[in-house]
């Protein structure tokens, strides 16, 4: 008989042992550990050890990248996913996107909708020829372990809607929110639970969310918030005639269900020419605008929620960035370094604000483009 057999109490501290050892391991790695033994497995595979890996998980290492080559006469159009470490993108962009090591397939008909503790919150869109109405429904997949769960029930909205993907810590419950705006600029939000399976409907948000090529929500702080407009009258407004006042930032409350309203910096006193732009990395919100169409503003949200902490960390010029007009995309290491459109969709722009270098990425020769996600590798396989 072991010692283990024999001492019980030995037998727990050395699986306490493994388990510290373990929690600290790559989630890549942890994967293959599993095939060890069974003790190990069982380890892994507990959501205990799942909750504290991923609490130990470097966060904002990797990017995500939803990858599209647009469409040639006669040809299919083809998405898939990318995943590359931050300091990986940044030496070598091209080199980054283009390996095959870490990439996956995507339908056609499928959109990114949010990332979230190494889940994929993933829409199936499917339009109606005949009219502005479509059929949705979400699935959440890892990439890492392969877990894909169930399909949602379909949702029927208007094209005009928008999408956010978070976390609810209070219940351990993974949602997604469906913004949907009607013609008489009245919001309903629709919130599907995972953990519970069922849709619930959130009537008369404050605000009309703008209808952008990239409007989904941003999850930070348990929160997902989106850019909005005071009574704009319906979704045919002119942003010529929309004032400063009427700009502001629906915040929506997972836990609640409830919804607030965040001012914009107080230091804006002029309207952008184009709408804003919110993003998130690591635990703050951030503000990108362009000031008379010649310089990009980008603002900080020191503390999130508290609106006399926005702080103006930059202000550009267009030349110097070597861009006609302002498209941001995506913000990484700690609000450093900004990802905006180029001259067109195919070129990106990298700008180190610690250094004042600008970066370009051609994609032009693929023929393809890309959205780009904050990402965590993770064990996590929600019920």
């Amino acid at each position: 008989m072991d010692m283990a057999a024999q001492h019980p109490t030995a037998a727990l501290l050395l699986c306490e042992v493994v388990m510290e050892i373990l929690s600290w391991v790559p989630a890549k790695p942890l994967t293959r550990l599993k095939l060890v033994c069974k003790s190990w497995n069982s380890i892994i595979s507990h959501p205990h050890f799942v909750k504290l890996h991923l609490y130990r998980s470097p966060k904002n290492a990797i990017l995500l990248f939803t990858r599209a080559q647009a469409l040639t006469l006669g040809g299919e159009e083809k998405q898939s996913l990318v995943l590359s470490s931050v300091e990986s993108f940044i030496q070598n962009p091209s080199s980054s996107l283009d390996a095959q090591e870490n990439r996956h397939s995507l339908h056609v008909e499928d959109w990114v909708s949010g990332s979230c503790n190494g889940l994929v919150c993933v829409a199936g869109i499917l339009f109606h020829s005949n009219d502005d109405i479509c059929d949705i429904w979400f699935r959440l997949w890892n990439p890492l372990t392969g877990f894909v769960s169930v399909n949602t029930p379909c949702l029927r909205a208007n094209v005009h809607n928008s999408f956010g993907f978070g976390y609810d810590e209070s219940s351990d419950s993974y949602k997604v929110v469906t913004v949907i705006p009607d013609s008489s600029g009245t919001v309903t939000a629709h919130v599907y639970s995972f953990r519970d399976g069922s849709w619930k409907t959130i009537n008369s948000l404050p605000a009309f969310l703008f209808y952008a090529e990239d409007n989904n929500g941003h999850f930070i702080g348990g929160t997902l918030n989106w850019l909005g407009l005071r009574n704009p009258r319906g979704d045919d407004y002119d942003w010529a005639d929309v004032t400063l006042d009427m700009l502001m930032i629906v915040s929506f409350d997972l836990k609640s269900d409830t919804h607030k309203q965040i001012l914009l910096p107080k230091g804006i006193d002029e309207m952008p020419r184009e709408e804003p732009i919110l993003g998130v990395w690591g635990n703050r919100l951030y503000l990108l605008h362009d000031y008379n169409n010649t310089h990009f503003i980008a603002w900080q949200m020191k503390e999130f929620g508290d609106e006399n902490s926005w702080t103006q960390l930059l202000k550009i010029s267009f030349h110097h960035l070597g861009v006609e007009t302002l498209f941001p995309e995506f913000i990484f290491e700690n609000g450093n370094i900004f990802m905006l459109r180029g001259r067109h969709c195919f070129e990106e722009v990298l700008y180190d604000r610690r250094d004042n270098s600008v970066k370009r990425i051609n994609n032009l020769a693929n023929n393809s483009y890309f959205i780009a996600f904050d990402y965590v590798e993770s064990l996590v396989q929600p019920c």
